[in-house]
């Protein structure tokens, strides 16, 4: 039996519940981190190692998204060094689960790039407006530092979340674990437009300002309003002592 072979059995059996998650990180970049673990359990690479691999790819694409002029073949390199980047940001937890290696030293790292990544992406966008886009009303410069806004309170509201449920469930005596859950296909379905695969997509139109611009503006009224829906859902459940 093959070493990747091996990983791809075990990481298989070993899956995170897709409870909470998309049909795209579920069907799509679930899959592909996985065999992406699987190469890095091969190459004998850490999980740390794998988080700063996913930060080069996805900061090239920042990076492209900022100095580029919109175009087709811009379009492709963003789109492919943002997806390639998401599949490695999944590998890393992945590697960590196969092999044993998980870490709060390697769970922060990971933490903190997928802030960065969040914060850098909508300044790149911000930066590709202002010198491309030609805008006639400076207005249009306000959309990426909102959706920058939505995206980082979601992120970090839901991080928060999930680590204040678990200090509950330790002093409640009931664990660390989140009870599991069968996943729902219908909100799989909903969390689509606040999917970060799907925002990653979104740079296939990047060489189509008008194209662009209108979908950007459809992710972003969909985060704010998810964010409005998550801030209270997490409220309600935090205010439940030991759920």
């Amino acid at each position: 039996m093959s070493q990747f072979g091996y990983a791809i059995r075990q990481l298989s059996a070993a899956q995170k519940s897709a409870k909470g998650v998309s049909l795209y990180s579920r069907y799509v970049n679930r899959p592909a981190g996985r065999v992406l673990a699987a190469a890095g359990y091969t190459m004998k690479l850490t999980p740390n190692q794998i988080t700063m691999i996913s930060a080069v790819f996805t900061f090239a694409g920042v990076v492209m998204i900022a100095v580029l002029r919109p175009s087709p073949a811009a379009a492709a390199g963003i789109f492919a060094a943002l997806v390639l980047g998401f599949a490695l940001d999944s590998a890393d937890g992945q590697l960590a689960r196969l092999t044993g290696t998980g870490s709060a030293a390697g769970e922060w790292l990971d933490h903190v790039v997928d802030c960065a990544k969040m914060l850098a992406l909508h300044m790149a966008v911000l930066i590709s407006f202002y010198r491309y886009f030609g805008f006639s009303d400076p207005r249009y410069l306000l959309l990426p530092v909102v959706f920058q806004f939505a995206a980082v309170v979601v992120f970090f509201g839901g991080i928060l979340t999930e680590q204040l449920k678990r200090a509950d469930r330790l002093r409640s005596g009931a664990g660390g674990a989140a009870p599991s859950a069968s996943a729902s296909t219908l909100r799989s379905v909903a969390l689509l437009p606040v999917d970060y695969g799907v925002f990653c997509a979104l740079f296939l139109l990047f060489g189509s300002q008008d194209l662009f611009l209108a979908m950007y503006c459809v992710l972003l009224a969909a985060h704010l309003l998810f964010m409005v829906a998550f801030l209270v859902k997490w409220y309600r459940e935090l205010s439940v002592p030991g759920r």
